[in-house]
């Protein structure tokens, strides 16, 4: 391809004879001459090559960024991500370590947490009577077995993570929901010892009982009634010592349920 100029007849031409004899008449360069003006060009392009990515490199920002682009991967954090704290936190909040206290946090969706139960969805269900709740609207926790109303279960389930990163074991469970069948079996073998078959909270799927082995600790038992209540479970007031029911320390009740049903019989 031409150069940019326009080419303007024989005037402008010169031939290879013309420009050899030119050549021949200013005498031959030397080699060292032919070079100077190359090794110029080559040391200019050499310093633009090594010196100024060098120069670049010693600032902060410039590294951090060429590191984070030769260090990404596919579905992981950069290490300018890490290390900038730009990334956000992911870190599920609803079971936490319970040393020395468990914690909740209120305002986090379930949607956007982990479930302690992935098969319940944490939602009471309605419409039926007192030890007439169908299985479908119950909850069964993590023992297979006992089973209670969906925010209950789901509730203790959290209460339950947090008592085992303490304690060392899982909440350990005799009784949860019963049928009025159940409560009148125990009603006629405990006599005043089991509520009036058709009123107890075990009927609504809102009450568990524990195991002895939890009971005679003194350590597990400290650690419920301290927080316990964070999950909105308690040992009834009627059930503590001197209260107003039989002593029963291995019986706790979902507060926020029993209360919205008006079955809360605390002093």
């Amino acid at each position: 391809m031409e150069s940019g100029r326009t080419r303007t007849g024989a005037s402008s031409a010169t031939s290879r004879r013309e420009v050899h004899g030119a050549a021949k008449g200013r005498g031959r360069r030397s080699p060292l001459t032919t070079w100077t003006p190359r090794i110029a060009v080559l040391s200019a392009l050499g310093v633009a090559t090594i010196v100024v990515p060098v120069l670049e490199s010693d600032s902060p920002e410039v590294a951090a960024a060429q590191s984070a682009e030769a260090l990404t991967l596919t579905d992981y954090p950069t290490t300018f991500e890490v290390l900038s704290g730009s990334l956000d936190s992911v870190t599920p909040t609803s079971l936490l370590a319970a040393v020395p206290g468990a914690q909740r946090t209120g305002d986090t969706s379930r949607s956007d947490v982990r479930s302690p139960l992935p098969s319940c969805d944490g939602q009471p269900r309605y419409g039926s009577s007192n030890g007439a709740v169908p299985e479908s609207d119950l909850c069964t926790l993590w023992d297979g077995t006992n089973m209670l109303r969906g925010d209950a279960a789901v509730t203790l389930a959290e209460l339950n993570a947090n008592f085992k990163a303490a304690i060392g074991s899982d909440l350990c469970i005799t009784d949860s929901y019963r049928t009025l069948a159940e409560q009148r079996r125990l009603a006629y073998t405990k006599g005043g010892l089991a509520a009036t078959p058709g009123t107890s909270n075990h009927g609504w799927g809102l009450a568990v009982d524990l195991c002895t082995s939890v009971t005679n600790s003194s350590t597990a038992m400290e650690w419920l009634r301290a927080n316990g209540a964070t999950f909105g479970w308690t040992n009834p007031d009627w059930a503590l010592r001197g209260g107003s029911g039989p002593y029963e320390p291995w019986h706790w009740e979902y507060l926020p349920g029993t209360t919205e049903l008006g079955t809360d019989y605390s002093d």
